[in-house]
């Protein structure tokens, strides 16, 4: 008898399965592209995950990866993530549960399953090391990422990193979200609205309630990686930018702290320009000023840099630029 070189038949498990992957991708795919990123899917957890690439990542460009905020995908990532392109391997997932990418278990949403399933997507794309940018729960996500993986983590660049102290308790931080959705562009709305719908409300008031408890700032202080921070100073789920100022000058971590003067809790979203160009000069180890490129009524501000950073200014102290 002659052995199958084909191998053995597929389980009636795994052809449903396959199936129903198929389905759920021709079914989430967008009908028309979103953005100039490559549109791709992958498997993660045996879970479709939907993440958008840089179409012809730079030969030997360093790893950028963009973690959205809690019920939301990386859609509204887009025009920050779009603009660092053609600088770095850009990549956008939706995490496992959000947007495009297929639901999970309300039980498995921790931002424990999320940090570890953002290093399985790595794993998938072939990257052993990468700098993560995160908008709001992207934060805390990418602290526990780091916490659980310090070796894969080479910069951390926190945008709005809300969670903790500040945001408790859970009726305060849903009004702080609420003053925060009239500060922002209209426009938002028409993005993050499918997001929510789509998430749920037991979905987002888990998360929600995770994001608010989970203690960002001191686990921020204890990553081994650079650190980029920038806070909007009209974000109200955020502390005063002084008080983030006066905690992290003490702290022994090699932090950079950037106030966004105008700017509110989706600088992602609102500021693409003034966040890229952030982004870049972080990236580059540059000092950080304003970016004559996005001219308008808001304002980049060096509030405090890491000690191993070059020097913003000689004479120290904080880099007022405008």
């Amino acid at each position: 008898m002659t052995a199958d070189a084909s191998g053995p038949e597929p389980s009636p498990h795994a052809v449903h399965a396959e199936a129903g992957s198929t389905r759920h991708r021709a079914r989430k795919t967008p009908r028309r592209p979103q953005s100039t990123l490559a549109e791709r899917w992958t498997t993660v957890d045996g879970l479709d995950v939907f993440y958008r690439e840089s179409p012809s990542p730079p030969v030997g460009a360093p790893a950028v990866m963009h973690l959205h905020g809690f019920g939301l995908s990386g859609h509204y990532l887009l025009p920050t993530a779009e603009l660092l392109a053609d600088d770095f391997h850009t990549l956008v997932p939706d995490l496992p549960g959000f947007g495009r990418s297929a639901r999970r278990s309300r039980s498995n949403l921790t931002l424990t399953s999320l940090a570890d399933a953002a290093a399985r997507f790595l794993d998938d794309r072939g990257i052993e090391k990468a700098s993560l940018v995160g908008n709001s729960m992207g934060c805390p996500v990418i602290c526990e990422f780091g916490h659980r993986h310090p070796d894969r983590l080479a910069r951390a660049m926190l945008v709005s990193p809300a969670g903790g102290y500040h945001n408790q308790p859970l009726v305060r931080a849903m009004a702080q979200l609420a003053r925060d959705g009239g500060r922002e562009p209209k426009r938002m709305v028409r993005v993050a609205a499918p997001d929510y719908l789509k998430f749920g409300v037991a979905s987002t008031v888990k998360m929600f309630g995770a994001l608010t408890r989970y203690p960002t700032l001191e686990r921020l202080l204890s990553l081994s990686a650079p650190i980029l921070a920038v806070i909007g100073d009209r974000d109200p789920l955020m502390p005063d930018p002084a008080r983030v100022h006066d905690v992290v000058r003490h702290a022994g971590t090699d932090v950079t702290v950037v106030v966004m003067v105008g700017a509110a809790h989706a600088i992602n979203f609102s500021h693409p320009g003034e966040l890229a160009h952030i982004i870049r000069r972080f990236m580059a180890d540059e000092p950080i000023t304003d970016d004559v490129d996005s001219p308008g009524a808001t304002r980049v501000v060096e509030l405090h840099r890491g000690g191993h950073r070059p020097p913003a200014a000689e004479g120290g102290g904080p880099r007022m630029a405008g």
